[in-house]
């Protein structure tokens, strides 16, 4: 339960980057059987599949790294489901945020990288 309890923690910190940034929140944790999208958003003329990383540091790898090509092509196809119920004329990216928090939900300062159109 407390890494469940962590992730949304990560990704409340992830929406609230977002919107701070002129983010429009669509959706968050969409689910399907073929995958899970952490969050959606718009802004200008992008539609942004997110995906959220925490990690406590970069020590082992960088966040970004743990989106292999098994995880990106989940993330597309739901993305591609989502798209089929969701109308939208703008561009569909894919974006990765990596949140380092040494002292997990304690950190006082936590790093965030947004990667734009991290994969395709």
């Amino acid at each position: 339960m407390e890494r469940k309890s962590l992730g949304s923690w990560g990704e409340d910190k992830a929406a609230n980057y977002l919107r701070r940034r002129g983010y429009k929140i669509l959706e968050r944790n969409f689910s399907c059987r073929f995958g899970e999208i952490d969050i959606i958003a718009s802004r200008g003329g992008y539609l942004a599949f997110v995906e959220v990383k925490l990690r406590k540091d970069a020590a082992f790898a960088q966040a970004r790294e743990f989106v292999d090509r098994g995880k990106q092509r989940r993330i597309l196809t739901a993305a591609e489901l989502w798209l089929s119920c969701h109308e939208t004329p703008l561009q569909p990216r894919f974006d990765v945020i990596e949140l380092y928090a040494p002292e997990g939900e304690r950190s006082r300062r936590i790093e965030i990288n947004h990667i734009q159109d991290a994969f395709q």
